[in-house]
């Protein structure tokens, strides 16, 4: 039990003894937790040290959704963790933890924290090094929502709750803990977190929580690129992201996540292609398919990308050079608030890149286009773009078609190239042939595509 050390209290996240839930008071079993993460505990009891689930897997398992990882809190420092498993990892500098590989499973294992002092902390209050252990009481005080500080010890089947988390559960309520202005201030992406779990869970952020939110929003812009992305890329990916955005711009916290989200969402054709690769996106999540990431982000920032190809076009920039002009102009200003991992971006960029060759529909280019790796995630972009009605229908139809067809009937399917072949001038001196003129059409690799041409 917790003793005399339950008297030290955080200022304004007062913990008090925890109400212990039994067994015969929840439905969480020891078999609704992963086999590693069982194992995991079992074996830091066993030395001695306490250890629990704890939580959004413990926060899911009750709400009745799966969870996607499972993370142990205990009093072990990560130095005594260690030795403990064969195959273990300290990591970390702002917040060190162990990582515990069992089988394919990797278990964050991470010391109960204590209370801050301030002086590792921004200008603005922001944590900068989160390294203080202290109690188990402490530590719940430390987490950011009541229904993320639950602890569940699968020995026992007990459920630990120092903040009437389990109640919050049963009533859908989103609480954070302590004073909402100065959690917010340690850590804005708590704003953000706020809005994703709410959309995800079904939850009401309440009041209280909700308050300081609009008025802190600008914070966000404190918070390293690399964090925003990271939420970003797991709010997107919640199977919720259509509400999730909704609530980001309700609260005015899309602003240096999104720059360009005002811009899209107000073009009535942009509105309706980023709803429908939202509503894409979560039904994939919903039932359990892979999504990319990549793929998602070219979505967002597509009709930006096209209104700066467009632009630049119009400015008398050849077709294909504005078009990679355009996507380095719109990932570059991107990049200043969201650091976009360069392998999403060289995706982002050959979704792009693919679109005006879809155009193409005459001599051997559709045909070198089936071959691109991308082509699949090329042309799931060109059918969002016709279900918007960006491009005619009858293009992404033609495309399913031509991908469906038989070898043989795709030869009957190639559409007539209306514009003459282009030649080229006359090599004098050496060239492929001594003194041979050379003629290449638009299929040739060294025609002129054009507008439509190949990237």
């Amino acid at each position: 039990m917790i003793r005399s050390l339950l008297s030290r209290l955080i200022p304004g996240r007062r913990a008090r003894e925890p109400r212990i839930y039994s067994s015969a008071q929840h439905d969480l079993r020891r078999d609704s937790v992963s086999r590693g993460a069982a194992q995991v505990v079992d074996r830091l009891q066993e030395a001695g040290y306490r250890a629990f689930i704890v939580g959004g897997a413990v926060r899911d398992l009750l709400l009745g959704q799966r969870p996607k990882d499972f993370d142990i809190a205990t009093n072990a420092t990560p130095e005594q963790v260690k030795p403990l498993f064969r195959r273990a990892f300290i990591i970390g500098r702002r917040f060190r933890l162990v990582h515990v590989h069992v089988g394919g499973e990797t278990i964050e294992v991470s010391t109960f924290r204590g209370p801050q002092n301030g002086a590792s902390a921004d200008e603005h209050g922001r944590i900068l090094s989160d390294n203080v252990f202290g109690t188990q009481a402490e530590d719940a005080a430390r987490r950011d929502f009541t229904i993320n500080a639950l602890y569940f010890d699968p020995v026992t089947e007990e459920i630990w709750d120092y903040l009437d988390g389990y109640k919050d559960i049963l009533a859908h309520r989103l609480r954070l803990i302590g004073g909402p202005v100065t959690r917010y201030r340690e850590d804005p992406v708590r704003m953000l977190r706020a809005v994703r779990l709410a959309a995800k869970l079904g939850c009401q952020i309440e009041a209280k929580t909700n308050a300081p939110i609009a008025k802190l929003a600008p914070l966000i812009q404190n918070v390293p690129a690399a964090r925003l992305f990271e939420e970003m890329q797991k709010l997107l990916l919640s199977g919720h992201a259509t509400e999730s955005l909704q609530a980001l711009r309700a609260h005015g916290l899309h602003h240096g996540l999104l720059p360009l989200l005002d811009v899209i969402m107000e073009q009535p054709l942009g509105s309706r292609f980023i709803d429908l690769a939202l509503a894409n996106t979560d039904a994939r999540v919903r039932e359990g398919k892979p999504v990319s990431p990549g793929f998602l982000f070219a979505t967002l920032l597509w009709h930006e990308t096209l209104a700066a190809w467009n632009a630049r076009k119009q400015a008398g920039e050849s077709p294909i050079s504005a078009l990679h002009e355009a996507m380095d102009q719109v990932l570059d200003s991107q990049a200043e608030k969201i650091a976009i991992p360069r392998r999403f971006g060289a995706d982002i960029k050959e979704i792009w890149g693919l679109q005006p060759r879809f155009e193409q529909r005459s001599g051997r280019r559709p045909f070198r286009l089936l071959e691109q790796p991308r082509f699949r995630a090329g042309f799931d972009f060109l059918v969002l773009r016709a279900a918007s009605g960006e491009v005619p229908e009858e293009l992404g139809t033609w495309w399913q078609d031509f991908q469906d067809a038989h070898p043989a009937e795709r030869e009957q399917m190639l559409v007539a190239d209306e514009s003459p072949p282009k030649r080229r001038r006359r090599r004098r001196g050496r060239g492929r042939g001594a003194g041979a003129a050379q003629e290449d059409g638009p299929d040739s690799a060294g025609g002129g595509a054009g507008e439509g041409g190949e990237p």
